[in-house]
């Protein structure tokens, strides 16, 4: 298949991210606790301020007593993770270049040089630069091994390490030490990082007209670069469209909801329930539908993957086919602290139109299919259907 990207972009995703912040519980107007409540109340923040009491002094017992080296901020920031660990495993809380690195991986842009790295037996590997950027015109190569950063040795490095090193600051250079099939001595490149940006959509025309848009994640440029696609569509007539969601871990709640509404008649798409029980109801307004539809998923379809599959299923508007997805049914704020830090916690459970939960559930495909390793047979499925409409 000889897959368009559309820009020059691509980053795998990770966390959902929405703006929606459950409002404060308050009193109503004139009304009155009972002595009762109010003692129960004090002795709860006593109970609290106790306990917080022995946190700072075991940190500074632990500060005196600790036979290696640590500082009291980062035994603060410990137990502020701790604190966040006990909740459900997508709330967590994010020190400052922590922090940095979320909103990077959620607006889809970053400083950097614009290549997609991965582990390979101890070495980072060149995957593929990405064209227009600095790691392209520099003529960096795929299946290059990425060894020294600014001359610091990175065998044995996570992809996220060695990440961390490369990007930075748009204008800031960085030195890379490559070794390169056939090359007898280590090539280096002096690189000016860029703004990179990350387009999670690739798309292609099929055969019998049929379109093909493969969405990665939900970040901030997936709707941009989907209405793109959309418009390609409608230029040659294509009424028929698969999306291609398998693997894709999820992202922003808008960005999922604004790209259904070029695609479901007018009514719900999804119902948000906050920590209060109360719901929100997220609807589509367009008058009718304008494509068949097919959606390939599979178990890493997850959060707003599930969405849009919910959505498509729920309101009888396409095809689902693939796998059982991932069951990621809840819905993160992200804040951001004083200290510069952030805090990811999940804030409400989404449910699809016709009010099924997902969280630990998933989304059962309407037709089952499982791939080979030799063949793409549910995208073969999805084809076949949609000829026949």
């Amino acid at each position: 298949m000889n897959i368009k990207n559309i820009s020059k972009k691509f980053l795998p995703i990770i966390l959902a991210f929405t703006l929606i912040i459950a409002s404060p519980s308050t009193l109503a107007l004139g009304e009155v606790e009972q002595p009762q409540q109010m003692e129960q109340a004090e002795q709860q923040e006593y109970n609290v301020k106790e306990a917080l009491t022995f946190l700072e002094n075991l940190i500074k017992f632990v500060k005196l007593n600790y036979a290696y080296e640590v500082t009291e901020e980062q035994l603060v920031e410990g137990a502020i993770k701790g604190a966040l660990s006990v909740l459900d495993g997508y709330s967590s809380y994010y020190t400052e270049n922590e922090f940095k690195e979320l909103n990077e991986t959620l607006s889809g842009e970053f400083g950097g040089i614009g290549v997609h790295i991965t582990e390979k037996d101890g070495y980072i590997l060149v995957v593929s630069p990405i064209k227009g950027t600095p790691g392209f015109k520099a003529g960096i190569l795929p299946e290059d091994l990425i060894v020294t950063v600014d001359d610091v040795d990175i065998k044995g490095f996570t992809t996220q390490k060695a990440a961390s090193l490369i990007r930075g600051e748009p204008g800031t250079t960085v030195k890379l030490g490559i070794r390169r099939n056939g090359e007898d001595k280590l090539l280096y490149f002096n690189l000016t990082r860029a703004i990179i940006e990350i387009n999670p959509v690739e798309y292609e025309i099929l055969k019998n007209n049929i379109g093909y848009i493969k969405i990665t994640e939900f970040n901030d440029h997936a709707l941009e670069n989907v209405i793109k696609v959309l418009g390609e569509f409608d230029n040659n007539k294509v009424k028929k469209v698969i999306f291609d969601l398998r693997n894709n871990p999820g992202g922003g709640l808008n960005e999922v909801l604004n790209i259904l509404r070029f695609l479901i008649p007018e009514g719900p798409l999804v119902h948000i329930r906050d920590a209060n029980e109360n719901i929100r109801t997220y609807n589509s307004y367009l008058d009718a539908p304008k494509y068949k539809l097919a959606v390939l998923v599979n178990g890493g379809s997850a959060s707003a993957s599930e969405i849009f599959a919910g959505a498509v299923q729920d309101r009888g508007v396409g095809t689902i086919i693939g796998t059982k997805t991932f069951g990621k049914g809840t819905v993160q704020t992200v804040l951001t602290l004083v200290n510069g830090g952030g805090l990811k916690l999940t804030t409400a459970e989404y449910l699809t139109p016709n009010k099924n939960p997902v969280n630990n559930v998933g989304i059962e495909p309407d037709i089952i299919v499982e791939n080979t390793t030799e063949e793409d047979l549910q995208l073969k499925k999805a084809i076949k259907i949609l000829k026949e409409q």
